[in-house]
């Protein structure tokens, strides 16, 4: 990819063109070292592996480890403060940029489209949905905003000529003449056209305008405001007048919430009853233990015959695990409602199967503590829209453009 994007880069002849492969380049370069640097980890993990050592010094030989989860980051925003005299009375030069987000989380490196940016916008608008399947809950997730001062030599380099004929036709035959001699002796001399700007050296350049880091502390179903360290100084021809914030949404989803941790018979005595014993199905997902009346019920997404809330606040006691051949095995779920206590009694076959279900339960109490906000309920996560085929760039107006076509 690498390889492609800089023959890519090397055959632009527009200006469009060059800038997207020179944002295809950056990214590609981001990737392979983040992945040379995961290679790296893996090969020292390896290698402490065979000589015995551990990475830690805490001498457990199995530590409980909190599941994976997806995180997304959407309709990301980003102010900008122009001055009134740039925005409302709209003077000065019109300067364009060309901007984008590399966002990065573990190995896992996405970028956004490259869009647009002159003084008539207020912010920076990115549409897209940004997706990391393998997040655990310590993540942090690096956002990176790149700009580049939108250069003409692209679009302006087969002008010339077409700008001569205009030219001497519209200043007259003497005067015409020595202007169109002066822009072809030029082109032919191997110096820099008259009006054209100096040709960039291996294509436009992106610089690191502004960046942040976000930690699940910033995971919240709705959009929030985060502070954004500013990498770019007003000398740097790529900067932007950015207020210092960025605006996004951005959710996690813990495996533990979407997908089923334990499934089996069981029989429960339900709360206040305490004779009446109901042989379910159970399904243990998220923050609900679902009973079934039968297993298809459970695969065919039909309504549960009961459920029992599994949160922060559950407390779960097991029944003796030595108990003697032919007692049942059992586990008891509470919660605490007001002032009322409401408790289930689980029945399992066998003594494996109450391990199992204590084991499960206890690593769904984990996951909790780790993910914290994000298991209260189900963050939305949508799915993210196939990239489009970048578009080209509007074209700034002005004499030179109108007179060079």
């Amino acid at each position: 990819m690498r390889e492609g994007a800089c023959k890519l880069l090397a055959a632009c002849s527009q200006r469009e063109q060059a800038l997207e492969a020179t944002k295809s380049l950056l990214v590609c370069n981001s990737r392979i070292l983040s992945y040379m640097g995961e290679l790296q980890r893996r090969k020292e993990a390896q290698v402490l592996g065979k000589t015995g050592r551990r990475p830690s010094d805490s001498g457990l030989s199995a530590e409980r480890s909190p599941c994976r989860g997806r995180v997304c980051i959407s309709d990301v925003r980003i102010p900008l403060m122009w001055k009134d005299t740039e925005y409302f009375k709209n003077k000065g030069d019109l300067h364009r940029w060309a901007v984008f987000l590399l966002l990065q989380l573990g190995e896992d490196i996405q970028d956004t489209e490259m869009i647009l940016v002159d003084r008539t916008l207020t912010d920076i608008s990115f549409q897209n949905n940004l997706l990391f399947t393998e997040a655990r809950p310590d993540f942090e997730l690096r956002l990176e905003l790149y700009g580049a001062c939108v250069e003409e030599e692209g679009a302006l380099a087969g002008a010339p000529k077409r700008l001569a004929t205009k030219l001497s036709s519209s200043l007259g035959r003497s005067s015409g003449r020595r202007v169109r001699a002066s822009l072809e002796n030029a082109g032919g001399s191997g110096s820099t056209p008259i009006l054209l700007p100096t040709p960039a050296v291996g294509g436009p350049r992106y610089h690191l305008l502004a960046h942040t880091t976000l930690t699940l502390a910033a995971v919240q179903d709705g959009f929030r405001t985060h502070d954004l360290t500013l990498a770019s100084h007003e000398e740097n021809p790529a900067w932007l007048p950015l207020y210092g914030s960025v605006c996004c949404r951005l959710v996690a989803q813990p495996l533990c919430m979407t997908q089923p941790t334990a499934s089996g018979s069981l029989r429960v005595q339900q709360a206040g009853e305490q004779q009446d014993w109901a042989r379910v199905h159970g399904v243990l997902k998220g923050t609900d233990l679902f009973c079934y009346r039968q297993s298809e019920d459970a695969d065919a997404g039909k309504e549960p015959l009961f459920t029992i809330a599994i949160n922060k606040e559950t407390r779960v006691q097991a029944g003796e695990l030595d108990q003697a051949t032919g007692r049942p095995f059992t586990l008891s779920i509470s919660n605490q409602y007001g002032e009322d206590k409401m408790t289930h009694i689980l029945q399992t076959e066998s003594r494996g199967a109450l391990q199992s279900w204590m084991e499960a339960l206890w690593q769904l109490f984990f996951d909790m503590s780790q993910w914290k906000q994000c298991c209260d309920e189900i963050m939305k996560i949508e799915t993210p829209a196939p990239r489009k085929p970048p578009q080209a760039l509007a074209k700034q107006r002005s004499l030179y453009h109108e007179m060079g076509e």
